[in-house]
């Protein structure tokens, strides 16, 4: 019986936020050592179902980098990446769009479904959902062309709107596409920020391999404003995969989403304690008018 009692407490202990985010979205970065261990993975897709059933929107967008990475290694062609984006050229980017909605979009939309949600996965492809045009980088302060990578210029929000206020739970492949039709490939965490900003997302939660953003002196940092994130850029505490990450995460503040964190994938049931707890846990990343 106090096995039972426990168990009620726990429910009673997240009925603040039970109310808090009623009807709320939620936009979820799917990526990293979760999409791969096993037993992760399923946790994680528990946690998406569960969240619909007791009243959120959850919204995925899912990465794929490794499976890319395999794919592109088995056809013998070498992944380089400048300022955590990967160089795309026209095999890349025809590799990239078979792997990320043939291959990861189907098995996670399988996936919710089996633990009893109604996913429905698209990609920017469908009914032009994500319109972008080529992106340059730069280096040393001069412009880089990286291929077929897309810079988002609009996110179809009648789309999402249609699916996740009704039964569904949206997963999206980050492949967009531009005026003429040409696919592009494009960085899951930046489509995961324009998503949020284009639904007015109450949370923008990226599951990452690390416990969040890291100090020079490799200490977590729990809350950090948007000037320091900056700062941290410049200074070369952020750097390689985590810049694209950090910058979408700031974009989206600076576009209205009222909560972004980078927490820790590996950790079971990451989501759940994330939303449902007083704490949560990894990195906030906050307005420097917070």
């Amino acid at each position: 019986m106090e096995e039972l009692i426990k168990k009620a407490q726990i429910l009673i202990d997240a009925l603040p936020y039970l109310r808090k985010f009623a009807g709320k979205t939620v936009v979820i970065k799917y990526g990293g050592n979760a999409m791969i261990n096993e037993k992760l993975k399923n946790q994680v897709m528990e946690d998406i179902t569960l969240m619909k059933f007791i009243g959120l929107n959850p919204i995925v967008v899912h990465g794929g980098g490794p499976d890319i990475s395999a794919a592109l290694h088995e056809k013998g062609v070498k992944s380089t990446f400048i300022n955590g984006l990967r160089v795309t050229d026209e095999v890349t980017v025809h590799v990239a769009q078979q792997v990320l909605i043939g291959k990861t979009n189907a098995e996670i939309v399988s996936l919710l479904n089996k633990q009893g949600g109604r996913a429905i996965g698209i990609s920017g492809i469908d009914g032009s959902f994500i319109e972008c045009e080529k992106q340059m980088t730069e280096v040393d302060g001069e412009p880089v062309d990286i291929g077929y990578v897309g810079k988002i210029k609009s996110i179809n929000r009648g789309i999402l709107d249609l699916l996740s206020n009704d039964q569904w739970i949206p997963v999206i492949a980050p492949i967009g596409t531009d005026a003429e039709g040409n696919s592009y490939n494009i960085n899951a965490d930046t489509v995961a920020a324009e998503v949020a900003m284009a639904v007015e997302a109450e949370k923008l939660i990226l599951l990452t391999d690390v416990e969040g953003i890291k100090d020079s002196g490799g200490k977590i940092i729990y809350e950090a404003t948007i000037h320091q994130i900056n700062d941290m850029i410049k200074d070369g505490t952020i750097s390689g995969g985590m810049i694209p990450k950090v910058q979408g995460c700031t974009r989206a503040i600076e576009g209205g989403v009222n909560g972004v964190h980078i927490i820790d994938g590996r950790m079971p049931h990451c989501l759940l304690l994330e939303i449902f707890t007083k704490t949560g846990i990894g990195s906030m990343i906050k307005s420097d008018k917070y």
